[in-house]
């Protein structure tokens, strides 16, 4: 975290990082600025740095949106993230190639050294109108990129600057630096009780379960957890006690168990599957019924003064 005077010790740390990695490929005296691009060229060897630009950072503009409780009081310092982005250009001797020397040693200087340094920082608040900047206290490291821009764009970018005529020059994206607020947020008050509740997961939309009389909402397993115990207890007490000598209450307690109502289930059914007929029995007595009966019967007939038997 930094406060306010981050972007100023970023662009002079900036200018700084440049100037003291000119060499060996210059060997002249390179004048770095801070500053918007003249409107005069200088003849001199000259570096332009010019922060044009400061937008929200995309991935950590929304990470410290809940600062402050129901009530107002603060729970962190709130911080912003933002980008600043540089247009560098540079300007000497054409026939010299001054301008495009000056900007080879600056996109070498930039990919060498990516992130600015923490001396390089600290000298550069070391500047009278830097001080107490503490950029450099920083866990975050500020990273600079290039920032690939078409003709179009790099026309309207110099057609904001008003009757300055263009030069070569680059772009770059420094991420991340975040601003820090001034005010101290409350301390958090210590875990007194720790509080678990389980609850039982339903589908959405689903009813709440009812909640016994005299059960305690903030502990909802208490009523099940007694009910198991009591009967477990009853369950123990009856094996315990000869089949002639168990009490009426105890009997009906150890049937009100669910060990008991799943034996009397499996009872009743077995009785149920005993006293009913069988599919088989059903099926063979209802063809028997259905089919035609293939017994022979002599039956007397007369016929010119003959009986004869025939078959019906």
């Amino acid at each position: 975290m930094s406060n306010g005077l981050a972007f100023a010790t970023v662009t002079q740390a900036l200018a700084l990082l440049i100037a003291n990695n000119l060499r060996p490929e210059i060997d002249i005296a390179v004048t770095v600025d801070t500053r918007r691009p003249p409107t005069e060229p200088p003849t001199e060897p000259t570096i332009n740095i010019f922060l044009y630009q400061v937008t929200p950072n995309t991935s950590m503009r929304a990470t410290d949106l809940p600062t402050r409780a129901s009530d107002g009081t603060l729970l962190k310092r709130p911080a912003a993230a933002m980008d600043l982005h540089y247009l560098i250009s540079a300007y000497g001797e054409e026939s010299e190639l001054v301008g495009q020397r000056l900007i080879g040693s600056v996109v070498r200087t930039l990919h060498e050294i990516p992130m600015l340094p923490k001396d390089v920082i600290e000298e550069a608040a070391r500047r009278p109108y830097l001080a107490g900047s503490d950029l450099a206290e920083s866990v975050q490291r500020v990273r600079f990129t290039p920032t690939q821009m078409d003709v179009d764009e790099t026309s309207k970018l110099w057609g904001m600057l008003y009757q300055t005529p263009y030069v070569l020059s680059v772009c770059y994206q420094g991420s991340l630096v975040l601003i820090e607020g001034r005010e101290r947020p409350v301390p958090a008050k210590p875990v007194e009780r720790p509080t678990v509740r389980v609850l039982p997961f339903g589908a959405p939309g689903a009813p709440e379960p009812p909640t016994l009389p005299g059960a305690d909402p903030e502990r909802p397993e208490e009523p099940a957890r007694a009910e198991a115990e009591a009967a477990t207890q009853n369950e123990t007490a009856a094996a315990a006690k000869p089949a002639g000598k168990r009490s009426a209450a105890t009997k009906a307690a150890a049937a009100k168990t669910p060990a008991a109502k799943t034996a009397a289930a499996k009872t009743a059914k077995a009785a149920a599957t005993k006293s009913a007929p069988s599919k088989t029995t059903k099926t063979a007595a209802a063809k028997s019924a259905a089919a035609p009966s293939r017994t022979r019967k002599a039956t007397p007939r007369r016929r010119g003064g003959r009986s004869e038997d025939t078959e019906s």
